[in-house]
């Protein structure tokens, strides 16, 4: 390459922070290029931890914010909004390269503003499947891209399905992995410190809303909440997502606070989440976390609802439904689970693999006019 690249990176919470990190500082690390941070959405809420704080702690050279908060029943004012604010950065930044992750509106609002201003756009674990609303915003946004960077061969071949070109996709995994295998994650004794838990054994409780079944969401916190007091057993509660139903939750956990086996957080550092991840009992509730990170850990996940409906099927993942009789059960047989371990999503190489393609000439001669595939 002649001359220094500019890329811009959107995160907008702290999960999609988790899975590009090392990729930013892959590429941060480079003399070839300039690296642009642009921190909106959830980061930016001290109610779910203002997670701003997270980014900041990397040190990245150009980080850059804006709010684009607006009432969790309006996301598409939140699209329309967070629009606005990436369309005036990137008028300053003038980016050649635009990366985003995902299935949230941000990341389909950084699609949309870099191919409307003829910018390339490289989408991060497009080709996905799982339910709600979050399926429908990946595939848009992976429509609006240029670029994909997918975590897996099922993942490119679903995208191919969609018309994009195989030369166009790269698999490299799930960033994530290389943090969870990483040297560098923090012992349980310094995390347990940190947050001041003093369980000896414990699960990590993690429910997030689906917003296609908004109506139900106060019958499920409700049973959700009720099975984990039941059940008897420590628990490390993080909150949800700031989606549509995240207030009808947060709410519900106000009783856990009258009983001491439960540790409530609006948001943990990922590295923490890994290492309480790592040593906890089992997961529980309906994150992602439990069918893409902790099979890598060989931990159980009790998967409730229809969240993650075709996500991952694994031998130690038990699915079961938002009744509280249901949750129990699962509960207790969590215990005699098998376990397997996957590599579906990547050997923990995704940072190297992603510096490695954008070093080479013939990824900055992408045609900005996309092309559909006929299969």
């Amino acid at each position: 390459m002649s001359n220094i690249k500019k890329i811009a990176f959107l995160t907008g919470t702290r999960a999609d922070f988790g899975k590009i990190k090392t990729l930013i500082q892959s590429v941060e690390s480079e003399l070839d290029f300039e690296t642009h941070v642009f921190v909106t959405g959830m980061h930016m809420l001290e109610e779910y931890g203002y997670t701003l704080i997270e980014v900041e702690r990397c040190g990245f050279k150009n980080i850059s914010t804006f709010n684009n908060h607006t009432h969790e029943a309006t996301m598409d004012l939140t699209l329309a909004k967070t629009i606005s604010g990436f369309s005036e950065f990137i008028k300053t930044v003038n980016p050649d390269l635009i990366v985003i992750h995902g299935d949230r509106v941000e990341a389909l609002a950084g699609a949309i503003v870099g191919s409307l201003n003829n910018i390339l756009v490289a989408h991060i674990e497009g080709g996905e499947l799982s339910g709600t609303i979050d399926e429908l915003i990946r595939h848009a946004t992976s429509k609006m891209s240029h670029i994909h960077f997918v975590a897996n061969k099922r993942a490119k071949e679903r995208l191919e399905q969609m018309g994009e070109l195989p030369e166009s996709i790269y698999t490299i995994g799930s960033p994530d992995v290389d943090i969870m295998f990483s040297d560098n994650l923090p012992s349980l004794g310094v995390v347990k410190e940190y947050y001041n838990i003093d369980f000896e054994n414990y699960a990590v409780a993690m429910f997030h809303p689906v917003t296609t079944e908004h109506d139900q969401m106060e019958l499920y916190a409700k049973q959700f909440v009720e099975a984990l007091i039941t059940s008897k057993k420590n628990y490390v509660v993080i909150f949800p997502n700031n989606d549509l139903g995240s207030k009808i939750i947060i709410e519900a956990y106000q009783k856990l606070k009258e009983h001491s086996n439960f540790r409530i957080f609006p948001s943990i550092r990922f590295e923490y989440f890994l290492t309480l991840l790592k040593k906890s009992q089992f997961i529980i509730g309906n994150s992602s976390a439990g069918v893409r990170e902790a099979p890598y850990y060989g931990i159980p996940t009790i998967n409730i609802g229809t969240r993650q409906a075709n996500r991952v099927s694994l031998v130690s993942i038990i699915n079961t439904s938002y009744n509280t009789k249901d949750i129990l059960n699962a509960i207790d047989v969590e215990k005699e689970m098998g376990l397997e371990k996957t590599e579906v999503f990547g050997l923990g190489n995704s940072a190297e693999a992603f510096l490695k393609t954008l070093l080479t000439d013939d990824f900055w001669e992408t045609n900005h006019q996309k092309q559909f595939m006929d299969i």
